[in-house]
């Protein structure tokens, strides 16, 4: 070690030190200083390195006693310090830039700065405090930078390429690679999803014999982990000589990341418990997150105790994950109680807390704004998800601005929830706006955009809106599945467009995928090709629930009572879970059949088995049902008993039914309630004028017909569809009415209607002489 030689340069740069207020101040009622006074008023102190005072603080850390103490040797004892002083000053520097420039200055005029360890201790300081290009200055002026001089520069390198880079030169320079070597180039193959290249670290860990050490080890897991290849973390983790705490949470981390392996996790932290090795935030974060997706509530409760035992019960990020995991097990008063025990909440409670709470998500909003905690774009894409299901418009509106003032909309994910939002709200010109205002415009925002557009019965837009959006960017099975829907909804759409749909998505690999699936089987159902839906669900490898319930809906909707229930009985056997829409679908073609105790035993089965909650449309099915049997009072009285009151869906079957059944004082009711409900639709019109004149009963028919004319309604005309165009040059199909010669090729189609209707009574007369 050499000492200082006093020169003139070196007395103003001790003055700095000497006059530093903020920092040293408020040390002055440390404990520190209370504890060593004696020692400063002694006249002759004991002659131990200052060294060895400031490195006992810093195992403590203490850093700013530490900087307090070289304060003070450089005021009364400047000899006593060397360049062991002044590393462990640069080290506590970190945090500190402005002492940490003043030390680096000493360490120049001192003559200190061509020690290797001072330039370590001042590049890491630089690191640390985000300067890598001073940090790399000092690096290129070393001339013979050691190992350590390598690895505090790699994991200083924000950007990834760099710090490649950055290592191939090391290994060029001859430098050995060691294991915080290898610690920062895994950590930056994991950041850059390099795992290509990590694999070949690897290999050079295992070449080096450098698999038994921990911070590599740990490295390896926490690598495999973020490429999901748990099974690799997995074995790496049991072939460790010595595992310890960042061990076992990096290999709890990779379990609770990978969302289907909850339970691995759970086992995993039970063991890490039981071999007695210390928990942390990070062991809790991972098992509660593993807990909530195994919708593990009790065991989620018992970490929760364990964790407020071991010190955790009020940490911010393990709180937040107690949050989500309550939610998730349906638990949300427990979700809000731990909320209500954070003491420092911050983003990620407060948007968790309106992800949870949605009713009061706007008022959870301004009591965070007035909190002091700034949103972020997680938070606003919660906010307007909750505005949207609940048609909180106004705020909406008002979140917009928000968004806009704050320069949020900026964020695609936002503007892309506004888009979703808008088409809800049906104003379609507010979506387009939105949409035009992104910059940067992801395959999302085009799903976006054409659901929007399908929900508001715009079939041919959205489907013009996937053609451009297929040329700029590859379809997700979420593009798909919005395009498929317009399809299957519109009658103007030629099927051809499905199919040409589902070439695209076959080429793209994308016709395994349970959405793709799912939607193809409903569009083709709809559009009446249940041979191609019978095809697609046939040839799948896993059928799941989405699945069942689509070639289900699909056969109800052709009034295949039978193949409804052979599939409802194969998925039951099979275990897959019916949903209300797989009931809905069974009780439809209940309905039409004229299943009447078959319905009933569904409904009830549904209740009492399956834990299916009824809603309005499943009490529509059974009035339909029981009308459609001529159970006409039995219908009428279970109105009553509809969630919300009946729609007019389930009004207008009644009244088609008492039409059917002759019951002109029921279908009067029920007609004044619909003309109530839509008095501008001609359909309960039209229906009570038929019944009227069935039961010769003209002057009321003249009535009906007066109050229709002075009411404005007009009948609407029923139309039928021909597909005479090409997929290139046509998107639609032609829509024609009784009688109709609009079509340039009328004459063709009526000779090509003549044709087959000739065909079909020729087959029909033949058919009964075979009989």
């Amino acid at each position: 070690m050499k000492n200082i030689t006093i020169a003139p340069q070196l007395q103003i740069l001790q003055k700095q030190f000497i006059h530093r207020p903020k920092c040293f101040k408020m040390l002055s009622s440390h404990s520190y200083y209370y504890g060593h006074h004696m020692l400063d008023e002694m006249p002759q102190r004991p002659n131990v390195p200052v060294h060895r005072f400031m490195l006992n603080l810093m195992n403590q850390n203490r850093k700013c006693e530490a900087l307090y103490v070289f304060k003070n040797h450089l005021r009364t004892d400047i000899s006593g310090v060397n360049e062991v002083a002044l590393a462990l000053a640069s080290k506590a520097c970190v945090g500190h830039p402005r002492i940490g420039r003043q030390t680096h200055g000493f360490a120049v005029v001192s003559g200190f700065i061509a020690s290797v360890s001072v330039c370590n201790s001042l590049m890491n300081m630089y690191c640390k405090s985000s300067n890598l290009r001073t940090a790399l200055c000092i690096f290129l002026s070393l001339k013979n930078p050691d190992s350590v001089s390598y690895n505090t520069m790699l994991s200083g390198f924000e950007d990834n390429k760099s710090a490649f880079l950055f290592a191939r030169g090391m290994h060029s320079s001859g430098i050995a690679f060691d294991s915080r070597t290898f610690t920062s180039a895994l950590a930056h193959c994991a950041d850059g999803e390099e795992f290509d290249l990590a694999f070949q670290f690897h290999c050079l860990v295992c070449k080096l014999g450098l698999e038994a050490e921990n911070f590599t080890g740990n490295a390896l897991i926490t690598l495999y982990s973020k490429c999901g290849k748990v099974e690799d973390a997995k074995r790496v983790f049991n072939e460790m000589p010595h595992k310890d705490s960042v061990s076992w949470n990096a290999i709890l981390s990779g379990y609770a990341q990978e969302g289907n392996n909850g339970l691995g996790c759970i086992k995993g932290f039970v063991e890490m418990v039981m071999e007695g090795f210390k928990l942390d935030h990070v062991s809790f974060t991972s098992v509660v997150a593993a807990c909530g997706h195994e919708r593990n509530l009790e065991f989620g409760k018992q970490v929760h105790a364990l964790s407020m035992k071991r010190g955790y019960g009020d940490h911010v990020k393990v709180c937040n994950v107690l949050m989500s995991m309550y939610s998730k097990c349906e638990a949300f008063g427990d979700a809000i109680v731990v909320f209500e025990n954070i003491v420092d909440r911050n983003v990620v409670s407060w948007t968790t807390l309106i992800s949870i709470d949605e009713e009061h998500a706007m008022n959870l909003f301004k009591e965070m704004i007035q909190d002091e905690v700034w949103p972020n774009d997680v938070t606003f894409i919660g906010l307007i998800h909750a505005i949207t299901k609940h048609n909180m418009m106004r705020e909406g509106l008002m979140v917009h601005a928000f968004c806009m003032k704050s320069n949020f909309l900026s964020e695609t994910s936002v503007a892309n929830s506004f888009i979703t939002m808008y088409g809800k709200f049906q104003i379609i010109e507010d979506c387009i706006k939105v949409f035009e205002l992104i910059d940067d415009r992801e395959i999302i925002s085009w799903n976006a955009l054409i659901s929007a557009y399908s929900l508001n019965g715009m079939y041919q837009k959205a489907l013009q809106v996937f053609s451009s959006a297929s040329k700029e960017l590859t379809p997700n099975p979420y593009t798909f599945g919005a395009v498929l829907h317009a399809i299957a909804s519109s009658e103007s759409i030629s099927l051809r467009q499905g199919q040409r749909c589902h070439g695209f998505l076959k080429k793209l690999g994308l016709d395994s995928d349970p959405i793709v699936s799912g939607a193809l089987l409903d569009m083709y159902a709809k559009r009446g090709s249940i041979f191609e839906s019978e095809k697609i669900f046939a040839e799948l490898t896993e059928k799941n629930q989405v699945a069942w319930t689509a070639i289900i809906s699909a056969y109800s909707r052709h009034g295949d009572y039978e193949k409804v229930m052979k599939y409802f009985k194969e998925m039951e056997m099979e275990g897959v879970k019916p949903d209300s829409i797989t009931f809905l679908s069974i009780l439809t073609s209940c309905s039409r059949n004229g299943m009447v105790d078959v319905g009933r035993e569904v409904f009830d089965s549904m209740i009492s088995d399956h834990s299916v909650e009824p809603s309005a449309e499943h009490y529509s099915c059974i009035v339909d049902m029981l009308g459609r049997a001529g159970k006409l009072k039995e219908a009428e009285d279970l109105l009553s008993q509809i969630p919300g009151g009946p729609g007019v869906s389930v009004l207008q079957s009644l009244l088609g039914a008492c039409r059917v059944y002759g019951d002109v004082e029921m279908a009067t009711r029920v007609a004044d309630t619909l003309m109530e409900m839509e008095p501008d639709e001609s359909g309960s019109y039209v229906l009570m004028s038929n019944l009227f004149a069935e039961k010769g009963k003209w002057e009321k028919v003249a009535k009906i017909r007066t109050m229709m004319r002075q009411r404005k309604v007009i009948k609407e005309v029923g139309l039928s569809w021909a597909d005479v165009g090409n997929i290139e040059s046509s998107i639609g199909l032609h829509g024609f009415s009784s009688g109709d010669k609009s079509h340039r090729l009328s004459k063709e189609i009526y000779e090509m209607a003549n044709l087959l209707g000739s065909e079909m009574k020729r087959r029909v007369r033949r058919y009964e002489i075979c009989i």
